[in-house]
This record gives C-alpha cells, structure tokens and sequence, in this order.
C-alpha cells in the first residue's frame, strides 16, 4: 500500500472534486491507498496515441493538456484536464490504445493508480462501477454540449464561456478582479474552440473594449463576469 503525500492544496482539490467527493469513505480511501505522488514539469509527456494504457490519473495540481494530431501534422489541443478530476479510466475498461496524447501544462501534480491496482479496486468495490459510468455520462453530456455550442453559438459567445469556465477552474481572486491561473496563449483558445487565432484575438479585443477582460501576455484577468455572463448567453 502506499500513503500518497500532498501538499494541503493538492489534498484539497482531490478531495473536494466533484466526482471523487461523491464516493464513499471507504473507497476514497482505498483509492488513496493505491495511488502514488507522480509530480510533473512542464510540457512532460504522460502517456502517447497507441500506447497499451497503464494508470487512471486524479489531478492534484496544474493542467493536463491532451492534444490530437491533425493531418497536416499541427498539434492540436482538444481539453485540459482540470485540478481535482480523474482520467484514463476508458482504455483500461476496453483494453484498447491511448487515442491522444497528454502532458503536464505547467508543474503538474498526479496522483496515479495502476493498472492492477484499479482492476483490483473494482473487484473490492462495486461502488466504483457506478460512480466511473456515472462520470462517463457527464462526459458525454459534456461533448454532446461542446458539439451544440459549435454548431449553435457564434464564436463571441463560446469564448465567453470558455473564459468562465476556466475562472472557474483557475481563477486567482484578487478584488473583483478574477485571474486566471493557467497559463493559456491565444492560439491555446483557438484550438479549444475551433477556431483561428486571428479571430480569437479579435473577441477578445472586443471582451476588452467593453471591459469584461484585461488582456495581458499569456493570462487572461476576468473584469466582469456580468458581462462575460451576458455575451456567453447570446445564441
């Protein structure tokens, strides 16, 4: 068994997580039990398309970012894996490839559970089955909405959101002013979006003007959530 050793934050946003938080104190100690400390620089590859899956990963600290390469060869980035969320768990259900690749955004903190050792949590715990087809239907909701909001709302109104959830997730509150922690350069929203970066930056200018957001290199300052709120709203 191995006692897994965090910092108070990192502690935190694992158990304060919206799924993990849910399960019983029996299982999330027995997960804890299982994990290891896995703490990341950097831009360090986890794991790469058509690897065998080895571990089902919780996010203590900073961002997975997992990325897909397109025909032409460009990296793309399809999501960022939050703080406080657990991942990995769908190629060591099927068996199958990794089909994208992650690595830490920023230094990252796992906590990772093996292969054997998560097959050996469900065979303890029935409990667990419930709660990963329960997580796993969130995130098909979720990609069934990401899907809606492309084909729906105009590029003004999904970055807004976007911008609100990652306050969300990384906002640093300082007044009424909320920063966002994660470190995202505007080509990064673009893909998240699909979109170009030329029009990304345009909204933003535009989010700007009307003083939802400060603009600053590599971060983003949320000035007004109201606003934000209210352009996100707009079909």
């Amino acid at each position: 068994m191995n006692t897994p050793v965090l910092t108070m934050p990192e502690r935190n946003n694992i158990d304060s997580g919206s799924w993990f938080s849910k399960l019983s104190l029996p299982l999330r100690n027995a997960i804890m039990s299982r994990a290891i400390v896995r703490r990341l620089p950097d831009g360090a590859l986890l794991s790469s398309r058509g690897q065998p899956a080895e571990d089902w990963c919780g996010v203590a600290k900073g961002a997975v970012r997992v990325s897909s390469v397109s025909l032409s060869g460009k990296q793309v980035t399809l999501t960022y894996v939050e703080p406080g969320v657990w991942f990995g768990d769908i190629a060591l259900f099927d068996g199958l490839p990794r089909t994208h690749d992650a690595n830490a955004h920023g230094p990252t903190t796992l906590l990772v559970v093996r292969k054997p050792d998560f097959k050996e949590l469900l065979a303890q715990h029935v409990e667990l089955y419930d709660a990963l087809l329960r997580l796993n239907c969130r995130r098909l909701r979720l990609m069934f909405d990401a899907v809606e909001d492309l084909n729906t709302r105009p590029l003004a109104s999904r970055l807004a959101k976007q911008i609100l959830l990652l306050a969300r997730s990384y906002g640093i509150h300082d007044g009424e002013e909320i920063r966002i922690g994660l470190q995202l350069a505007q080509e990064d929203l673009a893909q998240l979006l699909g979109a170009s970066r030329q029009r990304v930056n345009q909204e933003l200018k535009g989010f700007e003007r009307d003083g939802a957001v400060r603009i600053e290199p590599t971060r983003l300052v949320v000035l007004s959530k109201e606003k934000l709120l209210a352009i996100a709203s707009k079909q």
